[in-house]
């Protein structure tokens, strides 16, 4: 079963994959994210289509305690946060939850 890649983020965010052929997302309004982005992260988590969600990082910081575990908790789908300045470090840790190894663990 193939499945897809979710966007979620504000209108600006999430055109660029729209571009590129992403079906599945999210607009949420940079005034509205505090209302709305949690009802939008649990519809994309619930969605059985949905292999992986892409946020920007600084969306993380609209979310409730319970939206950004359940967020942070997810194996699949897997959530990839943009932009920020997370670092090799973060995308380190999102590959690490993604496939379940450390690829660059050292011996």
């Amino acid at each position: 079963m193939s499945q897809e890649i979710a966007v979620i983020g504000s209108p600006d965010f999430t055109t660029g994959f729209r571009l590129a052929g992403v079906r599945k997302f999210e607009n949420v309004p940079d005034e509205r994210k505090d209302e709305e982005l949690d009802d939008a992260v649990m519809r994309t988590l619930d969605d059985d289509d949905v292999g992986i969600v892409v946020m920007h990082d600084d969306d993380m910081a609209h979310l409730s305690r319970e939206a950004r575990e359940a967020v942070e908790g997810s194996i699949e789908p897997v959530l990839v946060t943009l932009g920020g300045g997370a670092g090799s470090g973060g995308l380190r840790e999102q590959i690490k939850r993604a496939i379940g190894i450390d690829l660059m663990e050292e011996d």
